[in-house]
C-alpha cells in the first residue's frame, strides 16, 4: 500500500508519502519561525494553509506517485495546537474527499513510536519520546501503547525555548541551546525534579533563569540544563527498562535529535546489556512520513474515520488509542 500523511501538530507542517515497507518514497516540510517569541497557534495554523499544498505537490512528485496511486490519506488527530490541527486535518479531508481515498486518523505520539520501530527493526522496544510538547516513557501493553512516566508540567522541547527566548535568543531553541552547551565548562547547581517515574522542568527554568541574573555565563548555563534534563530523562528511561524488561530503547521526538541526549542514553542502555535506536533527524522531528506510516498501519487492520467524524483532538492521549495492527498483524517494524 501507498499513504500520503499530513502532520501539522505544531510549528511544522509536512507531508510524506511511504509505501507497506515503510519506505519513504517522497517527503516536504517547512516550519513555522515565529518573528519573536514563541509560536502563536494561530499565526502556525495560517502558515500550514499556506504552505500544505504546494509540500503535497512536491511529496508527490518526489515519490513518483499520483493520487490515484494512493492507498489512503493520514492525518494527525492530536495531541497538538488546536488551529495547527485543524489546518492540517482540513486540507487532509479536501484530499480523501477529492482523491476518493480513505481518511486515516493518527496519534501523533503513536506515529513517533511506530516509525522508530519501523526503521530499527526491533519488536518491541521502550520509547522515549522527547518533543516540544511531549514527554513520555512508552511501552506496548495489552492492545495499546502505555505512558510508564511523562512531564508533570511543560514538555522539554517547550522548556528549552522558552529558557533560550529567555536567555536572549530566538525561536527554536533546541538547537541553538544545543551548539551553546558545547562551550560551556561548569556544572551550575539546578533543581533535579525527578518524582518517581515523571519530571518537572518548570522549576529548572526559573532557577537558570535566576542564574543568569546572577552573571552566569550563557554557556555554562546551556551546559548544565542540558546535563540535568537529560540525566532525569535517561534515568526515568532506564527506570522503566528494568522495570518492564526491555532489552531495547528507541529516541523519537525533535528533542531526540540532541547528541548529548543520545549518548547519555545509549550509555545507560549499553549498561544494561539494552539497544538504542536513534531514527534520523528528519524522522525523529515531527514530519509526514510517520504519520503515513502509522496510517498505512492503522489502514492494514481496517481503522479508517468518515469526513463527519474526523474532528482533531488536540489533547488525545496516547494510552487511549487502540492499535490494533499489534494485535492482529505484529506489523510495524522492518521485515
Amino acid at each position: 500500500m501507498v499513504v500520503l500523511g499530513v502532520e501539522s501538530t505544531a510549528h511544522t507542517a509536512s507531508v510524506g508519502v511511504v509505501d507497506g515497507e515503510a519506505k519513504v518514497l517522497g517527503l516536504a516540510s517547512d516550519m513555522y519561525r515565529p518573528p519573536s517569541g514563541g509560536i502563536h497557534p494561530r499565526e502556525a495554523a495560517n502558515h500550514h494553509v499556506d504552505v500544505l499544498p504546494g509540500l503535497v505537490a512536491t511529496a508527490l512528485a518526489a515519490a513518483g506517485v499520483r493520487p490515484r496511486d494512493l492507498d489512503a490519506v493520514a492525518f494527525a488527530q492530536g495531541p497538538g495546537l488546536g488551529p495547527c490541527l485543524r489546518a492540517g486535518a482540513t486540507v487532509a479531508r479536501m484530499l480523501s474527499l477529492a482523491w476518493r481515498r480513505p481518511l486515516v486518523p493518527v496519534n501523533h505520539c503513536v506515529a513517533h513510536v511506530e516509525i522508530a520501530r519501523a526503521l530499527s527493526g526491533l519488536d518491541d522496544p521502550l520509547l522515549l519520546y522527547a518533543s516540544g510538547g511531549n514527554t513520555q516513557v512508552i511501552a506496548y501493553g495489552r492492545g495499546r501503547y502505555r505512558v510508564l512516566g511523562e512531564t508533570l508540567d511543560i514538555g522539554i522541547g517547550n522548556f528549552l525555548d522558552k529558557l533560550w527566548i529567555g536567555l536572549g535568543g530566538t525561536f527554536p531553541g533546541g538547537p541553538a541551546l544545543e551548539a551553546e552547551a558545547r562551550q560551556g565548562t561548569e556544572l551550575l547547581p539546578l533543581p533535579y525534579s525527578v518524582h518517581g517515574m515523571d519530571v518537572a522542568f518548570s522549576g529548572m527554568l526559573t532557577a537558570t533563569l535566576a542564574l543568569r541574573d546572577k552573571g552566569a555565563a550563557r554557556p555554562d548555563l546551556a551546559y548544565s540544563v542540558e546535563s540535568t534534563a537529560y540525566s532525569m530523562l535517561t534515568e526515568i528511561t532506564e527506570r522503566a527498562l528494568a522495570h518492564r524488561r526491555k532489552t531495547s530503547v528507541a529516541l523519537g521526538g525533535g528533542v531526540a535529535c540532541n547528541e548529548r541526549l543520545r549518548a547519555m542514553v545509549r550509555t545507560m542502555a549499553e549498561g544494561r546489556g539494552a539497544e538504542m535506536f536513534a531514527p534520523p533527524r528528519a524522522l525523529c522531528v515531527d514530519n509526514g512520513a510517520m504519520i503515513a506510516w502509522a496510517g498505512e498501519l492503522a489502514l492494514s487492520s481496517g481503522r479508517t474515520v468518515s469526513v463527519e467524524r474526523s474532528a482533531v483532538q488536540p489533547r488525545q492521549r496516547t494510552d487511549l488509542v487502540p492499535t490494533p495492527w499489534r494485535e492482529t498483524t505484529g506489523r510495524g517494524f522492518a521485515r
